[in-house]
């Protein structure tokens, strides 16, 4: 199974394009950020650093176009900058959510674990509209959402190609990358990911 444990950034914007950045410590890959967007048409771009990350990615979600460019990103004193080409983000983080705080009684070993992951996937989307915690990443691997906080985006920059991508405000409609779009408000979840690959 392939691990990846950091953070994901879920941002929606008035200009109807929605971002899910994805801010990894540790995974297979070494420290890495992707960009995940999806605009008000429905297309979907992913933005990747190397083509190894862009392949093991796209083959586990869908997506229109594949953009492999250097990204840097930065997650500290309440603030994460992602700086990726031509997607400049900047956003203002508050408190720990309600979520978050839930989330967190929880023991982390449990709550990353696949078999409690897939024990409560169905109750996940009652309780976040769109969230799932486990399910198919696609050629036949099988993926499972393990977060463990969560804390609010108080408010958010965002250009693309030049242009102002708008205030912020909820992702909605969810995205269409996989089987679960990030929740409907904008935050920052502290997550580990698991991908149970195909034996053979």
């Amino acid at each position: 199974m392939d691990r990846f444990e950091g953070h994901i950034a879920g941002i929606g914007t008035t200009s109807g394009t929605r971002l899910v950045v994805g801010r990894w410590d540790t995974s297979p890959f070494g420290s890495f950020t992707d960009v995940m967007m999806e605009d008000a048409a429905g297309r979907r771009t992913l933005l990747a650093p190397t083509a190894a990350i862009a392949d093991y990615v796209g083959a586990t979600y869908t997506f229109d176009d594949v953009v492999i460019i250097p990204i840097s990103s930065a997650l500290a004193g309440g603030r994460l900058v992602v700086e990726a080409g031509d997607l400049r983000v900047h956003a203002e983080l508050g408190g720990v959510t309600l979520l978050g705080r839930l989330l967190g009684l929880v023991p982390r070993r449990l709550a990353t674990h696949p078999r409690w992951l897939a024990l409560i996937n169905p109750v996940a989307s009652l309780l976040v509209k769109g969230v799932a915690t486990a399910g198919s990443a696609g050629q036949g691997r099988t993926e499972y959402y393990g977060a463990t906080s969560a804390r609010a985006v108080r408010a958010a920059t965002a250009t693309w190609n030049g242009a102002d991508l708008g205030a912020l405000t909820t992702l909605s409609p969810p995205v269409r990358f996989g089987f679960s779009s990030a929740p409907p408000r904008p935050q920052v979840v502290t997550v580990t990911t698991t991908i149970r690959r195909p034996e053979g």
